[in-house]
């Protein structure tokens, strides 16, 4: 008897690890699946973490690099002061070593005008040491201008540099803003610090498209276009609001010189709600299909 409810708990655990194994097998399968029909990565922060940290770097590289030009300069500075009094130095002790020889020579020759071969071996004496004085004076001059045209320089790079920390920091804020104007703040602020901002433009031209702003986007789009006429973005936000405002022979020629060139998913382009009053349009169905080889029209 015990050996039968032996027997029997052994089949029932035999069972159950088989039904948890093909469990575990299963779910194992559907998430894999599901990793494998991503199309976009699910977490950015490391991106942004990457980004700040290359931003850490270069302005602690520009630190290190504003005191190593400091000390190689004033290492300069220093050697050629050095160089010039040693040179002064070496060149009054030679000159009073002529002096000795050609006193000697005309205490030997006879001459007793020596007060006036004196005054004049002093007279070129001074006038070469002044010489020698002024040249590096001029080289001091040129080594401290140099010094302040690269001090400047590296105040310029940081302060852009601060700039594009600042603006990088909008640019993550305004991707977490879901409040439409707060958004087109945070756009205006970038455009306050960088107003050649193409990208800036274009983004908050399809903001105010969402807030049903047809005009205002296309003020924003030609504006990003008189700075960069090739623009893919101005271009399709135009065409957008050009559709909101149903002038379809306008929008679907900004819409084609977007799509000129680029490939990508039609179905994307079909769905854009900017674009619903298009949908009918057989010359926006041909551009899709010329944009998207695979896109067929399924409505």
């Amino acid at each position: 008897m015990l050996l039968l409810r032996a027997s029997h708990l052994a089949l029932f655990v035999t069972a159950l690890l088989l039904s948890s194994t093909t469990f575990a097998q299963q779910h194992h399968t559907k998430e894999t699946q599901a990793i494998e029909s991503l199309e976009e990565p699910l977490y950015n922060p490391f991106i942004e973490r990457y980004v700040i940290d290359e931003l850490k770097q270069l302005r602690t590289d520009m630190n290190d690099l504003h005191v190593d030009v400091t000390k190689e300069i004033t290492n300069r500075e220093l050697a050629a002061t050095t160089r010039a009094v040693s040179y002064a130095t070496d060149t009054i002790t030679y000159f009073f070593y002529l002096i000795a020889g050609v006193s000697s020579v005309l205490v030997l020759v006879g001459w007793n005008s020596i007060r006036d071969v004196k005054e004049k071996v002093h007279h070129l004496a001074n006038s070469k040491i002044e010489e020698v004085v002024t040249e590096y004076e001029a080289r001091l001059e040129k080594l401290e201008e140099e010094l302040n045209r690269k001090s400047r320089g590296i105040t310029s790079a940081q302060k852009k540099l601060s700039k594009h920390q600042d603006i990088y920091s909008l640019w993550l804020k305004a991707g977490q803003e879901q409040i439409l104007s707060n958004k087109v703040d945070i756009y205006d602020q970038i455009l306050e610090l960088e107003p050649n901002n193409v990208e800036a433009l274009t983004y908050k031209a399809d903001v105010v498209l969402d807030m049903n702003e047809p005009h205002w986007a296309i003020s924003l789009c030609q504006q990003a276009l008189a700075m960069e006429p090739e623009n893919k973005h101005a271009l399709y936000q135009i065409a957008s609001a050009y559709a909101l405002l149903e002038l379809n022979d306008k929008a679907l020629d900004y819409l084609e010189q977007s799509l000129q060139g680029a490939e990508g998913k039609g179905q994307s382009i079909h769905d854009d709600p900017h674009l619903k009053g298009l949908q009918e349009e057989e010359k926006f169905l041909e551009l899709l299909k010329t944009y998207d080889s695979t896109y067929s029209n399924h409505s």
